[in-house]
């Protein structure tokens, strides 16, 4: 059975987060995603929030588990024994630094795979600090995170 670990602060979840999740839960028997706890970023919803509303986007796919971590990705991936970490490709901008994230993951574990994965066309502009810059400002962000994230937003900046 091949695990893939597919790593991330989901801050929030958006539907291009979701739609590589969806591709992943085709290609690997179990998708863990990871939610990152300490990442260096000020996340803008707390680690519980971020897990919770990653588990409803996501209840779909009987194959994906939601679950927090903390501490360098490979070590997490060893500990649940995943042989792939996937990352997600937006852009050629994405790519220097998630191609420098790989190179070290590999030299750190030259066991574990990095697989990298685009997003469906509507989603490949869309990232969480985008929707949550918009949703602050008041505008509708309906299109671009699931019903219950986008909720969690309106709720946030009342």
């Amino acid at each position: 059975m091949i695990t893939a670990v597919y790593p991330g602060t989901f801050d929030p979840i958006t539907n291009g987060h979701a739609d590589l999740v969806a591709r992943a839960s085709r290609l690997f028997e179990q998708v863990i995603v990871a939610v990152a706890q300490d990442t260096g970023k000020r996340p803008f919803c707390d680690i519980g929030q971020r897990v919770e509303l990653a588990r409803e986007v996501l209840a779909e796919f009987p194959n994906v588990e939601v679950t927090a971590f903390s501490g360098l990705l490979v070590e997490f991936c060893r500990t649940r024994g995943a042989q792939v970490v996937i990352r997600g490709l937006r852009a050629v901008s994405d790519f220097e630094y998630e191609f420098q994230l790989a190179s070290m993951n590999r030299r750190l574990a030259p066991e574990i795979e990095t697989l990298f994965l685009t997003p469906a066309e509507q989603y490949a502009f869309i990232s969480s600090s985008l929707v949550r810059e918009i949703a602050r400002l008041g505008g509708d962000v309906a299109e671009f995170v699931h019903p219950a994230v986008q909720q969690a937003l309106a709720e946030r900046f009342q």
